[in-house]
């Protein structure tokens, strides 16, 4: 049966007025994972003990008057993120020791007050937009567990997707945050590289990935992105993304970019997910935006996609204590990355500033750009099974050629849910702004939720959500 879920936002409301208590709270949230994990897997670790014991000290806290914006509210993060006392296995079998420190982002959601219930399933070192692997199973899609919630933030998206918590920290490197929002119906920020940091990693995947919210409102998102923040001398000014959740966008000009960049194989647009881009462009139109048809120009930004891409698949795996162990697709894309390091990489590292030039021209005419997130919906579990490397990345790139390049650019997206499949799967559709561009892309969301109001629609769950 559908059941209305609560969110970030609202949770943390409730328990500074005291209609429900961290414990209460970080329990139900560990008992519907439990309930779950067998047919969802979202999880790759819980901390139960710790969690409990960290929501005690909070209702201690709550009690003696303190506040703070997630005091007491369970969160959850993903398998790519150091959380003190627990491996970063990052979808990688094996034996890897427990991390002694929490990385940034997990120290800043802690000083927010948030209670981490466990670590979220990610694909292999985060290279696919499906979450499957031989170390943690397939994690599934709640709105249809035949199909995948898309990846690399997988488990975070069926996660919040289901209820279990109501938000989640993901990563994007490729679109791992946007793709699995796409797929289950949430919202997904991409923010401007260097908005949330990696510490203890630095230049992860060589500039391409960034941390960000996955939830089911856009204000819930902006709150766990405020939580995460800093600037670290990369990011533009600071931000404040729940006032901006809260703020009219004004009139803007939005660019409908419905094909896709360069990517040496097909990318045919499903035209269901077509249709349901024209009709978030009707909407923005009937709003009083301008919407008009326009395309990016991206040119072969491709070519500096993927020696990025695999020297930091290579530099991850370079650290991994058994490599053996590793998908044989990891190992080729290591190569891979092995072959394109030094010259080469420079190179495409250095074209980032031309590709700045060229496809920011967009935003001299327009505020922002409106382009399908994926050009598929997801796929069915097991579709990349048995795969090799090169099957693999073509099928990848059939499915997903929108998102990456704003990785290269390291400049901010939004992915906003569109609509469903005639077959009840969900889909979306990606706001793209240029450097420093989070706010108002979080702006216009915010009134296209308010005028589709997505968050009332919830996939069929296995248990019952009791708060």
């Amino acid at each position: 049966m559908a059941t209305t879920l609560h969110g970030l936002a609202r949770y943390a409301s409730d328990l500074t007025e005291g209609h429900i208590t961290s414990v209460e709270l970080v329990k139900a949230s560990l008992d519907r994972i439990a309930a779950t994990q067998g047919t969802l897997n979202a999880f790759r670790l819980t901390r139960p003990e710790e969690a409990l014991r960290e929501a005690e000290d909070a209702d201690r806290r709550l009690a003696a008057g303190e506040r703070a914006p997630l005091l007491g509210v369970p969160v959850a993060v993903k398998d790519d993120t150091d959380v003190a006392g627990l491996p970063t296995a990052f979808g990688c079998a094996g034996d890897l020791p427990p991390v002694s420190a929490d990385g940034e982002a997990v120290r800043r959601l802690r000083a927010a007050g948030a209670v981490i219930v466990g670590k979220t399933n990610s694909c292999e070192l985060g290279q696919w937009p499906f979450t499957e692997g031989a170390a943690f199973g397939a994690t599934r899609n709640p709105w249809s567990t035949e199909h995948t919630p898309g990846g690399s933030s997988g488990g975070s998206a069926a996660a919040v997707a289901a209820g279990l918590v109501p938000a989640a920290l993901g990563s994007d490197g490729a679109g791992s945050i946007r793709i699995p929002a796409a797929w289950t119906h949430l919202v997904g920020i991409k923010p401007q590289r260097g908005r949330v940091s990696t510490h203890p990693y630095t230049d992860c995947f060589e500039g391409l990935t960034v941390n960000g919210p996955l939830a089911r409102t856009v204000a819930d998102a902006a709150l766990l992105l405020d939580a995460v923040s800093s600037t670290d001398g990369t990011a533009a000014k600071p931000l404040d993304a729940s006032a901006a959740a809260r703020r009219d966008p004004g009139r803007l000009r939005i660019a409908l970019a419905l094909r896709a960049p360069f990517t040496a194989t097909p990318t045919p647009l499903h035209p269901q997910i077509r249709a349901a881009v024209l009709a978030l462009a009707e909407t923005l139109a009937r709003l009083g935006h301008t919407v008009e048809e326009a395309r990016p120009r991206y040119g072969l930004i491709g070519l500096s996609f993927l020696p990025r891409a695999t020297a930091g698949i290579a530099a991850y795996a370079d650290r991994h204590p058994d490599p053996a162990l590793l998908d044989p697709r990891t190992r080729s894309a290591t190569r891979t990355g092995h072959h394109l390091g030094g010259r080469i990489l420079r190179a495409a590292r250095a074209r980032e500033g031309r590709q700045h030039a060229r496809i920011g021209a967009i935003f001299d005419t327009y505020d922002v750009v409106l382009a399908p997130t994926t050009a598929a919906p997801p796929p069915r579990i097991g579709t990349f099974d048995a795969l090799p490397a090169w099957r693999t990345d073509l099928t990848m790139a059939a499915a997903c050629p929108y998102a990456w390049p704003w990785n290269v650019l390291g400049w901010p997206g939004v992915n906003v849910p569109a609509g469903f499949t005639t077959d009840g799967l969900p889909v979306g559709a990606q706001l793209l702004g240029p450097y420093g561009g989070e706010e108002r892309l979080i702006s216009l969301a915010a009134q296209l939720e308010d005028a589709l109001r997505w968050f009332e629609k919830a996939p069929p769950l296995p248990v019952a959500i009791s708060h």
